[in-house]
């Protein structure tokens, strides 16, 4: 994206509309650090708007009692419309987050389509109504829509996380309120075309961009029945304080430390090759990356070896140059991080094998080189905070037993991953190790299943039936004998 993007309104109740007030987002690209975007601040005026048409419309029941077929009709023309412009998308979010357009088309824009279709399979077949035989008597047990649901996504995959709340949200027969982060607005107005198209009735999105003070007034609104968050820990902890003096239900996607452990018995050249794309996914910063590697101390040095030269091979550069591997962070302030915690890794003991800087022959951009630490400890913070940036820890361990302890040993429990010669072995590996997506020989996250995390790592589940229902209310109707 070369010329600067303008919008003057905002989208509220699926109409355009000015905003309150003046203030504005400036979106600076973080290759170029120059503004390339330009759009409202949503205020909390234009909150209390948007959750005002959120009621009206649920409370209408024009989308919440409309047949289930015709939710379905509605949403497909989202995803369909959705997937014709992907690459658009892609290329849009590149330009903001720094993502390599490359894998973005599959990261950012193609998993989007992706979790609209599923919710739509979800959808087709999910039992909202079903007759049981009850203690007492027969009994009818209903799902109904939880109501007007506030949704917090954030800059790293704005549109995944987007589709993730919104396609269930939507299919339940919920109205909602669309919080997008102030440094990836620009997707989220296509997004508001795309939704305009596919011909939702009034009243039943609206997308805001805003920052977290205008966040926290939507968690906290008396308005909003339910509340879903992606983002950090310390975010989460507050979304759910504001959001429990409504009662509004909540659901939170968090951090990650994840571990990837290699058992003596692995393919190594599989191994590196499969972990690789998935520790530096989105310049590092993805809740799922692989971001602790442990390696037994019998293959360690070779392994070291491996995951050097891959981290060192891979190209850093322009976002939409298409031959990049790793772009710049999405701000400064992250970029600055990562080299805080570069700084600390050291001064704890670890050893930078590759990285460690500012890449040279960047002199623009928020670029930090793709830094793996050797001999990493895990008590160290390098190895217990989530860093969001390209920097991976690799540490030893002696046997299975440890190694199952240290992936187990961390505040979170959002993802891992296990690489052996023995696909039996590593589903018993997978068992032990409690986090909420697990992959054995692979890296994936499936959005036909549950995904979600233990521990700091969040509540709730997103994808699959169980994330459907997280945006539905269960109703018992008694029913007399006989019926």
């Amino acid at each position: 994206m070369s010329d600067l993007v303008e919008h003057g309104k905002l989208y509220i109740g699926g109409e355009w509309a000015d905003p309150d007030g003046r203030d504005t987002i400036e979106v600076v690209s973080p290759h170029t650090e120059q503004v390339i975007g330009r759009v409202p601040h949503a205020s909390r005026a234009d909150v209390d708007r948007a959750v005002a048409a959120a009621r009206t419309s649920f409370a209408s029941g024009v989308w919440a009692n409309a047949p289930l077929a015709d939710r379905i009709e509605v949403v497909t023309r989202i995803k369909d419309a959705f997937a014709a412009r992907s690459e658009e998308i892609a290329r849009v979010i590149s330009s903001e987050n720094g993502t390599p357009y490359t894998s973005g088309v599959m990261v950012q824009s193609l998993a989007a389509v992706l979790a609209w279709d599923a919710a739509l399979t979800v959808a087709r077949d999910f039992p909202f109504e079903e007759r049981r035989a009850g203690v007492l008597g027969p009994i009818l047990v209903r799902r109904e829509p939880v109501g007007v649901v506030a949704a917090v996504v954030p800059w790293n995959v704005p549109q995944f996380t987007a589709a993730a709340k919104l396609a269930p949200a939507l299919l339940a027969g919920c109205s909602v309120v669309l919080k997008v982060s102030p440094e990836t607005p620009l997707d989220a107005y296509l997004l508001a075309e795309i939704a305009t198209a596919a011909g939702l009735p009034e009243g039943v999105l609206s997308i805001l961009p805003a920052d977290r003070e205008v966040s926290e007034y939507l968690v906290g609104h008396p308005g909003v029945d339910k509340v879903s968050f992606t983002g950090s820990v310390a975010a989460g902890k507050r979304v759910m304080e504001v959001a429990a003096r409504n009662l509004s239900r909540v659901t939170l996607e968090l951090g990650g430390k994840s571990a990837a452990v290699i058992l003596p018995d692995a393919d190594l050249g599989a191994a590196v090759a499969g972990i690789v794309p998935f520790a530096w996914m989105i310049n590092g910063q993805a809740c799922v990356a692989q971001t602790r590697i442990l390696a037994p101390r019998s293959h360690y040095d070779e392994i070291a070896e491996r995951f050097t030269a891959a981290a060192s091979a891979l190209t850093v550069g322009d976002p939409l140059d298409p031959a990049t591997e790793v772009g710049p962070l999405v701000a400064r302030r992250q970029q600055q991080r990562s080299l805080d915690y570069i700084a600390l890794g050291q001064k704890e003991g670890a050893k930078v094998l590759t990285g460690g800087a500012r890449p040279k022959g960047q002199a623009t951009g928020w670029y930090v080189e793709p830094t793996l630490f050797g001999e990493v400890d895990n008590g160290m913070r390098i190895a217990r905070e989530e860093i969001f940036g390209p920097v991976i820890c690799l540490l030893p361990y002696e046997d299975e037993a440890e190694a199952v302890r240290i992936a187990d040993d961390s505040d979170y429990g959002l993802s891992g991953s296990v690489w052996t010669g023995d696909v039996e072995h590593g589903i018993d590996v997978a068992r032990r190790v409690r986090t909420g997506t697990y992959s054995v020989n692979t890296f994936s996250i499936d959005m036909l299943g549950p995904f979600g995390g233990y521990k700091n790592s969040g509540i709730g589940r997103e994808f699959g039936p169980e994330g459907f229902g997280e945006y539905l209310e269960h109703k018992m109707i008694h029913l007399p004998a006989g019926a």
